[in-house]
């Protein structure tokens, strides 16, 4: 069977993964068994994908980023170089959690920023953006801008990666693409 995808010779790939066509997986990365990785995916260097993680179609991965299992990428999620997700609460060395795994979704459009920690169980929203070296310690809503250590949202921003500043009637409009956007009872939604 011919292979859809290209992995760099130095690329490990276990078995029983799913890789869609389309797909490029760069320099010392080890994609583990049982991963789902969707079409047009880019997976920098020295990245590991653990057993059983899900990325949709067009995840873009920088280098040196893990991502354990429990974590659910979908469509169109950025994630920046060296980002850490967590998938355990509160590991020990000596105690085996394996069965404590927290899920963690990153919704459809998401970014993660370089150096960011997502701490495991709490979900990512549709086209949030999260800063460079933020901790996330909860759930960010859909998009939602969020920065610091722990993160605090510090505004909402576009899927065009755009701060948006909204009017007196709720409504803003992104600089880039013009579509509208409406702020209404602490979320936001594309109008």
């Amino acid at each position: 069977m011919e292979r859809v995808f290209f992995a760099d010779k130095t690329a490990v790939i276990d078995e029983g993964c799913q890789i869609a066509k389309g797909v490029k997986i760069w320099h010392f990365s080890h994609i583990m068994s049982n991963c789902v990785i969707g079409e047009g995916c880019n997976i920098g260097q020295n990245v590991v994908v653990s057993p059983d993680v899900i990325l949709g179609k067009n995840v873009k991965i920088q280098n040196n980023v893990s991502i354990y299992t429990g974590v659910i990428c979908e469509d169109d999620v950025f994630l920046g170089p060296s980002m850490v997700f967590t998938n355990v609460i509160n590991p020990r060395s000596a105690v085996n959690r394996k069965s404590e795994y927290a899920r963690t979704v990153v919704k459809r459009g998401a970014s993660i920023g370089a150096n960011a920690t997502i701490v495991c169980g709490h979900d990512i929203g549709e086209f949030a953006f999260i800063g460079a070296g933020a901790v996330v310690t909860k759930d960010v809503p859909a998009y939602a801008l969020v920065v610091g250590n722990p993160a605090r949202q510090k505004g909402w921003m576009s899927e065009y990666g755009h701060k948006l500043k909204f009017d007196s009637d709720g409504l803003a409009i992104c600089p880039e693409s013009g579509e509208k956007y409406k702020l209404e009872g602490g979320k936001v939604s594309k109008v």
